[in-house]
């Protein structure tokens, strides 16, 4: 009889993992795609943009080229401080058209740099981020600690872009480049490991579809940076 019920608690011991883990992989799947789709809209916006001269022209020789810079920032406060608030629906709106505008904002790379670099940087980086992420999912040694030490690497990489912003120091930029490739390899397999932590502490579909895209958003953001600095160390400028 004891065996009898020992074999069924673990039967379902193995169900409930099983399911644990599908769920797992469903969520993460959401996320990627969620991710993929954001970087493959920017990617649209930003290369029509910036195959149109006089399009590119007109709103980085302008005015408009601020608003366009700070739009992305103001998207993404309002889907942070928004959060709570907002039906998931409204999130991925938000989400969609953070993606589009930050394809704007980044259009002026394809007056710096060729076509072809912009190409093979993009690649390269995808093929780091991939990487990066899957050990951040399958590690199973916690990555925590690093939490604070890449924050205030962030914290330091911030600083001194807007420090050589007036110094217009070459050496100074491939440092910050360098720095910001590390930086952000680092910050996407901390972020996918903390990303999948949270689908653990998710109560509900509603709030579930809400991390998985901020966990999109997350890894988008570290990715479009990774890729920006990859370009301004290995692109062909024009």
């Amino acid at each position: 009889m004891s065996e009898q019920f020992n074999y069924s608690t673990a039967q379902s011991g193995v169900a409930d993992r099983a399911a644990i883990d599908e769920g797992l992989r469903s969520y993460m799947l959401k996320v990627y795609n969620y991710m993929a789709s954001g970087v493959l809209l920017t990617g649209i916006f930003s290369v029509y943009v910036g195959s149109n001269p006089d399009l590119l022209a007109s709103i980085f020789n302008s005015g408009l080229r601020w608003p366009v810079a700070l739009a992305p920032l103001g998207f993404i406060l309002a889907m942070s401080f928004g959060l709570n608030k907002m039906k998931a629906s409204t999130l991925q709106a938000l989400f969609w058209a953070f993606a589009a505008v930050m394809g704007v904002s980044i259009s002026y790379i394809f007056a710096i740099y060729t076509g072809a670099s912009i190409a093979r940087v993009f690649f390269i980086t995808a093929i780091m981020f991939g990487s990066l992420s899957l050990y951040g999912y399958t590690t199973k040694k916690s990555l925590s600690g690093w939490g604070t030490f890449l924050f205030m690497g962030l914290i330091g990489l911030i600083i001194a872009s807007i420090v050589n912003i007036f110094l217009g120091s070459s050496m100074m930029s491939f440092v910050i480049s360098v720095a910001g490739v590390l930086l952000f390899a680092g910050l996407t397999a901390y972020d996918t490991q903390k990303i999948k932590e949270m689908y653990f502490a998710a109560d509900g579909a509603e709030l579930a579809s809400k991390k998985a895209i901020m966990g999109a958003l997350t890894l988008y953001l570290d990715f479009i940076n990774m890729f920006l600095m990859m370009l301004r160390l290995f692109g062909n400028r024009e």
